[in-house]
């Protein structure tokens, strides 16, 4: 299992970081390989993604979600990954963005691109896109969702 971590300061409020990230179907648009995402309710997303030419399908459940703050998620199928993205006020118009993921690659292509650091230069780069993607529309998003999901008691 290999953990990845990358912060990025984005020059919006919180709240509009916050509800641009909640618009899952938006992560095409700076996300490489992520061909496809379908929300499929509240708290489950339908992934499709291709990474160094290998075609993957899962779904993920949204484990923890509180708006301007925080959303955590698990896979539930396909590649083993969990992470969480929190966001932080800065002033009233910068917002730093980190991305934990934790992530254990499956198969030799995953394995390898983890190996050679590939994985930590795709979300640094994912995490660029994304400030491109929100400043340039002016600091407006696409859409967002503001509904808690709280997270899991622990047993």
């Amino acid at each position: 299992m290999s953990t990845v971590t990358e912060s990025i300061d984005v020059k919006v409020p919180v709240t509009t970081a916050y509800n641009q990230w909640t618009q899952f179907e938006s992560f095409p648009h700076f996300m490489d390989g992520v061909e496809e995402i379908r929300q499929l309710d509240e708290t489950h997303t339908h992934w499709k993604i291709n990474v160094a030419g290998v075609s993957r399908e899962f779904d993920a459940t949204i484990t923890e979600q509180n708006p301007d703050e925080r959303i955590a998620w698990t896979s539930d199928s396909g590649p083993t990954h969990a992470g969480v993205v929190t966001f932080h006020r800065i002033d009233d118009s910068t917002t730093r963005v980190t991305a934990q993921m934790d992530i254990d690659p499956e198969g030799f292509v995953e394995n390898a691109a983890d190996k050679l650091g590939i994985l930590d230069r795709k979300v640094k780069g994912d995490m660029k896109r994304f400030k491109t993607f929100i400043e340039e529309r002016g600091g407006q998003e696409t859409g967002a969702w503001r509904g808690d999901v709280e997270r899991p008691a622990q047993h």
